[in-house]
């Protein structure tokens, strides 16, 4: 059995149900749950109606809360899930920007500096579980949650991240790695496909007895 497992993290393009499925685990295995920084993020909605204006501003923010998260988890005491990583920051929402013209090269340059210093200082998560979602699928949790603020998201900016996310996961070598298909899998409605999350996540964390 493997001991001291302090860190699971949950990656996902926005809608995949990383929030959801956090939730869940988190219930199942007694872990603590720490969230993204969504309802109280002071960048989050202007972000979303002039993204060239605040992407460094919002990009630094979920940088910084990510990485106070890390060192909380790995000053605790008790098992965390995480919902969203560090490493979605950098590989995925901050070079988007930069590609899309949204972030200048020196914000893009200044930020990069700043998350490869965190990232040397703190532990890779113990196990990460990516949820592979398609655009379809994105698209219905979105509009089922309601939140204004996404209101405004093409299909074009999920379609680019869903691309960022799967050249990330095919070279991620940081720790284990488990993906979960959420086109395939109704964790949120079904105890079924929830049972079978649970056994493969017990399989990577615990080993097969």
């Amino acid at each position: 059995m493997k001991k001291d497992i302090k860190h699971i993290a949950i990656a996902g393009n926005i809608g995949a149900g990383k929030t959801t499925l956090c939730e869940k685990l988190a219930h199942h295995f007694d872990w603590e749950v720490l969230y993204e920084s969504t309802d109280n993020n002071p960048y989050l909605e202007d972000f979303y109606h002039d993204m060239r204006r605040w992407s460094f501003n919002l990009q630094i923010y979920f940088l910084n809360s990510r990485y106070r998260q890390i060192l909380d988890i790995q000053s605790g005491a008790n098992p965390v899930i995480q919902d969203r990583t560090i490493f979605e920051d950098a590989f995925i929402f901050a070079p988007n920007l930069y590609d899309l013209g949204l972030m200048a090269k020196r914000d893009f340059d200044n930020y990069l500096t700043l998350f490869n210093t965190m990232v040397s200082q703190v532990n890779s998560p113990d196990l990460l579980i990516y949820l592979k979602a398609s655009i379809p699928t994105l698209v219905n949790h979105i509009q089922s949650r309601g939140r204004d603020y996404e209101g405004n998201m093409s299909i074009e900016y999920l379609k680019r991240l869903n691309k960022k996310y799967n050249d990330w996961i095919s070279t991620y070598d940081s720790g284990p790695l488990l993906i979960v298909d959420a086109d395939k899998l109704d964790f949120k409605n079904n105890p079924e496909d929830l049972g079978e999350i649970i056994n493969k996540v017990d399989a990577e964390l615990f080993g097969l007895f």
